[in-house]
């Protein structure tokens, strides 16, 4: 292996004063910024022109220290045979190869929660099932495995009810969390090829959204529910198109004012991407009196009282539909864009990454608006 010539140089700054320092060649890897160098900075200094004997004492013993400095590194660095840029590129390469892909998804998976974790968690499973429990390293990770993982998928079966098939909207929750980890790795330089934008993505499958008419909302509204705090959350829910989610986390401190009205400010927990969100006077109205500080809104909220409640609540106010939490933020775009509001407006009120994704409810929408060109016949 080549030797690393180590020279002491010097800088003149700004200042006046002389930087000492170490120039390399070739260049040597360093582990703290996890890439190639040739300069070492001493933090030692020289007066350009020293005025008196105390300046020139300085430079001589500055001088002398960086002089020690630089023969202790030549003899350090060559003793231990320190590679090449290129031989040390190529073992980096070999080391980020032989890291567990496996290891890193479920690093990516650990600081989700909510439903959102139970996603994570049955890609995980699922792609250990796929692997049949063996590890898979970065080196080893090419087109090839993610299309057949994409085929898995397709054909594999539900692991919380038994029997069934995966839903393909399913199979590309679970494949877009390993796609997302492709993408993580990739950036960070642990895959030397994208192959999470190689990969052809597992189609999605419009789906039915059931929404309440505002008649049906004005029901349910005079209808009571057996807990305050269900009922709250849920047309809190339907006035601003929030998720589940993002409500049963919503703090004091994420609700703010001014001079135009109430807004909430919150990252939300499906895309982790911040937002600032309008909501209306007869929103803030259900969040009830500020008790502290600090803490959440819907302190007493739970998901079992939602699912538990929800269903006899729907009945109780005569609507023959299956209606789910989730449901109230459909029904908030819905009416949103059945009252003129334009689509752009309406996904950004939702936190939509892509407009794509909203225009579900105008297909709803247009929908509506067929079925009313037969209410006005002569025959």
């Amino acid at each position: 292996m080549k030797k690393t010539n180590v020279t002491l140089r010097k800088r003149t700054l700004p200042s006046g004063k002389i930087s000492l320092y170490l120039d390399f060649f070739p260049a040597v890897y360093n582990p703290k910024t996890s890439g190639f160098s040739r300069r070492e900075y001493l933090g030692l200094y020289l007066f350009a022109k020293p005025k008196n004997s105390t300046e020139k004492a300085i430079n001589s013993e500055n001088l002398h220290k960086a002089e020690i400095i630089c023969s202790n590194r030549f003899n350090e660095m060559n003793k231990q045979q320190i590679y090449t840029a290129f031989e040390l590129e190529r073992i980096h390469l070999k080391e980020i190869g032989e890291k567990s892909f496996i290891q890193f998804l479920k690093q990516a998976a650990g600081t989700k929660d909510g439903n959102n974790a139970d996603i994570w968690k049955y890609a995980i499973i699922h792609f250990e099932k796929f692997l049949r429990n063996e590890d898979l390293l970065m080196q080893d990770i090419d087109l090839t495995v993610m299309e057949d993982f994409r085929e898995y998928l397709l054909k594999a079966r539900c692991l919380r009810k038994k029997g069934r098939f995966l839903a393909q909207n399913t199979a590309l929750s679970y494949f877009n969390k390993i796609k997302a980890t492709l993408r993580k790795a990739y950036k960070k330089g642990y895959l030397q090829k994208d192959v999470n934008a190689a990969v052809e993505n597992i189609k999605e499958l419009e789906s039915q959204r059931n929404f309440l008419t505002m008649e049906e909302a004005r029901r349910l509204y005079d209808t009571p529910c057996k807990k305050e705090t269900v009922r709250r959350a849920s047309f809190f829910s339907l006035l601003t198109g929030m998720r589940y989610s993002d409500i049963a986390k919503l703090t004091w401190d994420e609700l703010q004012h001014s001079g135009e009205g109430y807004y909430i400010r919150f990252t939300q927990q499906k895309t982790d991407r911040p937002v600032t969100l309008p909501i209306a006077d007869e929103a803030a109205e259900l969040l009830g009196t500020k008790t502290a500080s600090q803490g959440k809104i819907f302190h007493d909220l739970k998901k079992w009282d939602v699912d538990r409640l929800l269903p006899i609540w729907i009945r109780d106010a005569n609507i023959d539909k299956h209606i789910t939490f989730h449901c109230f933020r459909h029904t908030y775009a819905t009416l949103q864009m059945a009252s003129g509001t334009d689509i752009f407006t309406v996904s950004k009120m939702l936190g939509h990454k892509n407009i794509k994704t909203t225009q579900i409810y105008t297909k709803i929408i247009d929908e509506k608006k067929r079925e009313t060109t037969n209410k006005i016949s002569f025959k």
